[in-house]
């Protein structure tokens, strides 16, 4: 009997022989080349549908980098659903790993993902706001049952915050939003299919010109206005950012001025804190103030590029922008600076300034640290003015009406006028134009017409989400930056939300926690683990306050931005003021 030595090759299946993808021929150190591409292959048809998807959206050219999250809403604008095949040819259009296309896709709350190719999508999609708001004016139950009234078609889903506090409980259904909602009138809505924005009415650009709008910005393009007189009148009526911090605008338009060019300008339209609504009030009453307000501030930093980040959920909005900014353009009144509409996706994270700046590179919203600051690295890596519409949507009065105006409004020794987005127990809620300084009692009675009939005030949040919760006892405390920190609150982006003695505060509070737990963008450890704690230590009747107490002090001093650290004010305000609640 011949014996095969051991090394000999005679026995040896060769590579091409072998039916194992990989195999290794023993002593050569050479792996086969796998019969197939590594990775989910891309199918030619999926090529030519995605191709199909961006040409009629006009998404702009596949493979720019920033665009990916403008591409991804063209498909599911295009084809109601984002399908695996569809992602894998969009990743190779865009020459970009799969991966990279997937963390975007799944980061962002309005992608709706499906695990088939086969995959209908659904026939409509409702989102039922589960908002603070819209919690306590019926929104669980309402959940409820349009869910159990739904045809198996119709997605239905919670939402969170939809910027429409003063008509709760609010829904949506595809794009179209139903205020004070009833399960009958979203069903109906999805079942007929009206699920488009409703359009709105508002002064055209010839309209507004006639009123004399862009009259500044043209003095300041043909130089009867120069950089330095416009930013002393901006300093002097002491215009801050109305987004939530408060910065002061020139201080920070100077800051940007003594940056090397070139520079960007960005516009934080992304108004996601839980009770405000008021940037969605200004551009539905007045976009082109808004837009020439803008074009000032770009021109008096000299910003070849404004890129504006508008809300998903205002998509009647971008309807109005989109047309009205192509109408400036050839109007000629932007000679000076680009205007790019980006639409959000559904995170509030991204009213982060930083995190803002990341989805607008078409990335996860994770925010940045800090310094460096976006004013001296900001988009795309140069020196970036960004504000909040309100801001610039002053600027036009400042500059005709002249600083003393703006300064002039207040009360106890606070200057300006400030947007409140009033919602909840109140007779009328909306947004209300008050002096700065003026108390949450003072609001209510004078621009609300007092309490809902049959409610009297049990407590209520100066700021929104993050901004704390006050007692009734405090609603004579002057509202505005800095007022409210020995309470360890603040007014934030002045969203005052109103509650009642036939509200729970445990409930309201338990409500705030899950939106930060939602809404956490899972970067940090303390806030990605700490706000998913909170919510488990508030669930049993019993809390552990020196336990609820250390995580708080933990999240607040150890998370990179601000979510994680003004997560825990809304429970710590009730442990403070409410100790029996």
């Amino acid at each position: 009997m011949t014996m095969t030595p051991p090394h000999s090759t005679a026995s040896t299946p060769t590579p091409s022989d072998s039916p194992t993808q990989g195999w290794i021929h023993p002593g050569s150190g050479r792996r086969k080349p796998p019969v197939t591409p590594k990775g989910r292959q891309v199918d030619p048809q999926a090529i030519r549908e995605v191709q199909a998807a961006l040409e009629e959206a006009g998404s702009g050219p596949p493979d720019q980098r920033d665009l990916l999250i403008e591409h991804l809403h063209a498909l599911q604008d295009f084809y109601g659903i984002l399908i695996p095949r569809h992602l894998a040819a969009l990743a190779d259009l865009a020459r970009l790993s799969l991966a990279e296309v997937y963390e975007t896709a799944t980061f962002y709350a309005h992608f709706q993902m499906s695990r088939s190719d086969d995959l209908a999508p659904p026939r409509a999609t409702i989102r039922v706001c589960d908002g603070v708001v819209c919690m306590i004016q019926g929104a669980e139950a309402l959940l409820r049952e349009t869910r159990a009234n739904a045809p198996a078609d119709v997605r239905v889903v919670p939402a969170p915050c939809m910027g429409w506090c003063d008509r709760a409980p609010a829904a949506m259904v595809g794009q179209r939003h139903i205020s004070a909602a009833t399960p009958e009138r979203l069903v109906a809505a999805a079942v007929e299919g009206s699920t488009d924005p409703i359009p709105i009415t508002f002064l055209s650009l010839d309209e507004t010109r006639i009123h004399g709008g862009y009259l500044t910005l043209q003095h300041c393009l043909d130089g009867r206005l120069d950089r330095e007189e416009v930013v002393n009148r901006v300093e002097t009526a002491g215009l801050r950012g109305m987004g939530g911090a408060g910065f002061k605008s020139g201080l920070k338009w100077r800051l940007v001025r003594k940056q090397p060019a070139p520079r960007l300008m960005a516009i934080n339209a992304d108004e996601g804190e839980p009770g405000t609504f008021k940037d969605r009030h200004h551009l539905e009453l007045d976009p082109h103030r808004f837009l020439e307000g803008m074009l000032i501030a770009a021109w008096a930093v000299e910003a070849e590029a404004c890129y504006i980040y508008l809300r998903d959920e205002y998509p009647h909005l971008r309807k109005v922008l989109l047309r009205e900014i192509e109408r400036v353009a050839r109007a000629g009144l932007s000679p000076h600076c680009r205007i790019v509409l980006r639409r959000g996706a559904g995170a509030y994270i991204c009213g982060e300034e930083s995190a803002m700046l990341e989805s607008l590179e078409g990335k996860r919203g994770y925010p940045r640290h800090k310094p460096p600051y976006p004013v001296e690295v900001g988009l795309f890596g140069r020196p970036t003015l960004i504000h909040n519409v309100e801001t610039v949507y002053w600027l036009r009065d400042i500059l005709e009406r002249g600083p003393d105006w703006f300064a002039r409004h207040g009360r106890r020794g606070r200057t300006g006028l400030r947007s409140f987005s009033v919602s909840g127990r109140v007779a009328e809620p909306g947004v209300k134009l008050a002096p700065a300084g003026i108390t949450a009692r003072e609001l209510i009675d004078e621009y609300c017409g007092g309490m809902a009939p049959g409610h009297t005030l049990k407590a209520y949040l100066p700021g929104g989400a993050s901004g704390g919760l006050l007692p009734a006892r405090l609603a004579d405390e002057p509202l505005d930056f800095g007022t409210l920190d020995p309470y360890g609150c603040f007014i934030g982006s002045a969203a005052v939300v109103v509650f009642s003695e036939q509200d729970s505060l445990r409930a309201v509070v338990r409500n705030l926690l899950k939106f930060f737990e939602h809404e956490s963008c899972g970067q940090c450890t303390p806030c990605r683990v700490g706000t998913e704690k909170l919510v488990q230590l508030t669930d049993p009747p019993g809390w552990d306050r020196p336990l609820l107490l250390e995580l708080s002090e933990t999240m607040r001093q150890a998370s990179i931005c601000g979510l994680g650290q003004a997560a825990p004010n809304p429970l710590l305000s009730l442990l403070r003021f409410f100790p029996d609640e």
